[in-house]
């Protein structure tokens, strides 16, 4: 299996079981070693006391798609540190897109940048996640 492939078998293998990201309409639109785009729509129910997407939703996307970004090597992968910052507020109505990639994964250690925009391309917040990986794997082993 070559690094894409492996890559997308693990993200299938995730996507299986996260509900959470299942149950807020993300979509995976993009999924490499160390890359991940996910998209979602914003809706009513996410809006905050501004009339505005709850800042809870878009760092709920970004930190999905730092999850399948860093978990790719068929290594189990978690967050150690996130941090967000938001620049502009997400709308009702916007689909919203996390692009994940990694800037350095060293050790057991893994440093990820997600931007997320709206669909017109307008930058929303920009996360940072830290990774660490952890006992167990995606994939059974293939022996």
């Amino acid at each position: 299996m070559n690094a894409q492939e492996m890559a997308e078998a693990c993200a299938e293998a995730m996507w299986k079981l996260d509900k959470a990201s299942q149950h807020l309409g993300m979509r995976i639109d993009h999924i490499a070693p160390g890359e991940a785009r996910l998209s979602m729509d914003i809706t009513e129910t996410m809006s905050n006391g501004h009339g505005n997407c709850h800042g809870g939703y878009i760092f709920t996307l970004a930190d999905s798609a730092f999850a399948f970004a860093c978990n790719g090597y068929n290594q189990v992968t978690v967050a150690q540190n996130c941090t967000i910052t938001y620049i502009s507020p997400g709308r009702i109505g916007d689909r919203l897109i996390a692009e994940a990639r990694e800037i350095s994964r060293k050790g057991r250690s893994g440093i990820y940048d997600i931007r997320i925009s709206n669909q017109s391309g307008d930058l929303v917040a920009e996360f940072r996640g830290l990774s660490r990986t952890v006992k167990g794997t995606h994939l059974p082993d293939p022996a």
